[in-house]
C-alpha cells in the first residue's frame, strides 16, 4: 500500500515536473499569425531556467537559454519575401508548432470607443462582412485588461479574416488592413487592442508620467485618488445600500424606482481597473504586444482627454515617442483620426475644447517625424459621438500609409494646413499647405467658402465672408470688422464648413490666434 502511495506520489511530481518544463510563448504567437517582412522578429517566451531552446522559421534556426527568472527570446533574421505559409517551430523539453504563418505587413489598431467599434456596427455591416473572405489578412484582438501590474500575456488568438470572423473587430482597423492587402497585395496583420472610453495617460508607463515635468500632475491627481480609497469605496457602499433600500420601498408601495442609482462604472475599485488610470493599459493591455514586430500604428481616441485639450499637447506626443522606445524599431509610423465634428451644431461662434483638441493633435505633426494626421470633420454625426461611417475614415488613414510608409505614387495623403495670414487693409489673405497646383479648392455643395469666422483686437469672433483667389489664397473679411486679427476655420464642437482641396481631403481646422483657450489651465 505504501509503495503504490509513493508510485502515485512520484508521478504526480513528475506530471508536475513536465507541465513546469514545458516551453511556452507570449499569445502574439500562434496559428495564423503574421511576421513583420523585413525586420528582425523577436521571439519570446518562457521555459525552465536554464532549459536550451530552439527556433525555427523560413530556413533559419536560432538557439538560445532561457534565463534565471525562465524567460528566453530570440531575434529571427529578416525575411523579405513576402507570403508563406511557413511554419514557426520552438524547441525545449517539448515543441511547439505553429502554421499557416505569413509574412506581411502588421499594423497596430490602437485607441477608444470610434477604433474599438466593430465592423458590426458601421455602415453596411451586411455586405460588408459578406464580402470578408480574405485569407491574407490576419486578426488580432487583445482583451481589456486595466491593472497596474505588466502582464506578460493576454487571451487571444489571430484569426483569418473571414465574413464570421471580421464581425467583432475594429471596422477602422479592418477597412484600413483591407485597403493596404488590395492595393499592395500583400498579407495583412491587424492587432486591435483599442478600449472605448480610454484616456491617453492609460496607454503610457505609469513611472515615465511620474517623471515628466509637467505631466505628473496627472500622476499626482490619481495618487490622492488613490490615498482616499478606502474611504470613496466606503461612501460609494454607502449609496448604493441607500438606493437599495428606497427602491424597495418604492416598489412596496407601488412607485417608480427612485432616481439616483450609484453607477458602477463610479464604483472606486472599478476606476482603480479601469481606462483612465495612468498606466492601466498600457500594463494590462500594451505590455504584452510590445516587442512584436511591427510596421506602425493607427490611434483613434482624444474625445476623453477633450477637456485637457492643451495638457494633450504634450501628452499625445510624448505617448507615441514612448511606445516607440519601448517597440525599439525605430520612428515606426504613427497615424491618426482627428477628432470629428460632434454635438449640436452652433450658428454664432463659441469657445469649444473639442476644437483645442483637434488643434493639439495637428501640433503632434510638427512635433514628431513620420506622423499624420487623417482630417474628419466632415464624417461625424452631431446626435452620436460614434459615426458609423469607418469606411472613409479607414481610407483617409490608409491614403498615409499607402503615400508616406510605401511610397505608392500619386496618392494624396495630406488635408491642405494653414500656412500664414496677411493683412490687407480690412481684409486677412490666408495660405496654405498641401494645396494641389491648379484649381486647387473644391468648395462643397456651394461655390463660397464657409466655415470662416474674423475677429478684432477685441477678440470677439463673427463669421466671415471669404473668396478664393486665383493664386489659391482666401481672402477672409467681414465688413463690420475694420480692423481684423485673426480668422478661425470650422473652429467649434460641431462646425459648418465646406472647404475641400481638388485631392479631396478637406480642410484641417485651424486659428490664425494664440489667445488663451478654454482648456489652457485643466490639468
Amino acid at each position: 500500500m505504501l509503495q503504490c502511495r509513493f508510485a502515485v506520489v512520484a508521478a504526480a511530481l513528475t506530471a508536475a515536473v513536465t507541465v513546469q518544463a514545458d516551453v511556452s510563448l507570449n499569445n502574439m504567437f500562434g496559428d495564423h499569425m503574421v511576421v513583420q517582412q523585413g525586420i528582425a522578429t523577436r521571439v519570446w517566451g518562457k521555459a525552465d531556467p536554464g532549459e536550451p531552446v530552439t527556433v525555427s522559421f523560413a530556413g533559419q534556426t536560432k538557439t538560445t537559454t532561457a534565463l534565471p527568472d525562465g524567460t528566453w527570446q530570440v531575434l529571427l533574421d529578416p525575411v523579405r519575401e513576402y507570403g508563406g505559409p511557413h511554419t514557426l517551430t520552438v524547441k525545449g523539453k517539448n515543441v511547439v508548432t505553429f502554421e499557416d504563418v505569413l509574412v506581411g505587413e502588421v499594423w497596430i489598431c490602437s485607441g477608444q470607443s470610434n477604433m474599438q467599434w466593430s465592423v458590426n456596427q458601421s455602415n453596411d455591416p451586411d455586405i460588408e462582412k459578406a464580402a470578408a473572405t480574405f485569407p491574407g489578412i490576419r486578426l488580432l484582438s487583445v482583451p481589456q485588461v486595466g491593472t497596474q501590474e505588466p502582464q506578460w500575456n493576454f487571451t487571444g488568438s489571430w484569426k483569418v479574416c473571414t465574413p464570421e470572423t471580421v464581425g467583432n473587430f475594429s471596422a477602422v482597423g479592418y477597412y484600413f488592413g483591407r485597403q493596404l492587402h488590395q492595393t499592395l497585395g500583400v498579407p495583412v496583420g491587424l492587432i486591435n487592442n483599442a478600449w472605448g472610453g480610454s484616456a491617453a495617460e492609460a496607454w503610457v508607463r505609469r513611472d515615465k508620467l511620474a517623471g515628466h515635468p509637467t505631466l505628473r500632475a496627472i500622476h499626482d491627481r490619481w495618487l490622492a485618488e488613490e490615498a482616499d480609497l478606502e474611504k470613496a469605496e466606503a461612501e460609494f457602499e454607502g449609496k448604493r445600500a441607500a438606493w437599495k433600500v428606497a427602491a424597495e420601498q418604492a416598489k412596496a408601495a407601488g412607485k417608480p424606482e427612485p432616481g439616483g442609482k450609484p453607477d458602477p462604472k463610479q464604483n472606486p475599485d472599478a476606476r482603480m481597473k479601469g481606462n483612465a488610470r495612468p498606466g492601466n493599459i498600457h500594463s494590462g493591455v500594451l505590455t504584452p504586444s510590445i516587442g512584436y514586430g511591427i510596421k506602425g500604428a493607427i490611434w483613434y481616441q482624444g474625445e476623453s482627454n477633450a477637456g485637457r485639450a492643451y495638457q494633450y499637447r504634450e501628452l499625445f506626443p510624448f505617448m507615441i515617442q514612448s511606445w516607440r522606445d519601448e517597440w525599439g524599431l525605430g520612428d515606426f509610423p504613427f497615424f491618426w483620426v482627428q477628432l470629428a465634428d460632434y454635438k449640436a451644431e452652433k450658428a454664432d461662434p463659441a469657445e469649444s475644447d473639442w476644437a483645442e483638441l483637434r488643434e493639439a493633435q495637428t501640433m503632434t505633426m510638427n512635433k514628431l517625424p513620420n506622423t499624420g494626421e487623417a482630417v474628419i470633420i466632415d464624417l461625424g454625426e452631431g446626435k452620436d459621438i460614434h459615426p458609423m461611417n469607418k469606411q472613409d475614415v479607414a481610407k483617409r488613414l490608409a491614403r498615409w500609409a499607402l503615400s508616406e510608409t510605401y511610397a505608392v505614387p500619386a496618392i494624396a495623403c495630406r488635408s491642405p494646413l494653414y500656412k500664414g495670414m496677411e493683412r490687407d487693409g480690412a481684409k486677412i489673405m490666408l495660405s496654405f499647405d498641401h494645396v494641389p497646383a491648379g484649381p486647387g479648392w473644391r468648395p462643397f455643395d456651394v461655390a463660397e467658402p464657409v466655415g470662416f469666422t474674423i475677429a478684432g483686437a477685441e477678440r470677439k469672433f463673427v463669421p466671415a465672408k471669404a473668396r478664393i483667389r486665383d493664386d489659391g489664397r482666401i481672402e477672409v473679411w467681414n465688413d463690420s470688422v475694420a480692423d481684423p486679427v485673426a480668422v478661425r476655420y470650422a473652429w467649434a464642437d460641431n462646425p459648418v464648413c465646406n472647404m475641400y482641396a481638388t485631392s479631396g481631403l478637406p480642410l484641417t481646422p485651424f486659428r490664425t490666434d494664440e489667445f488663451p483657450g478654454v482648456t489652457a489651465e485643466a490639468r
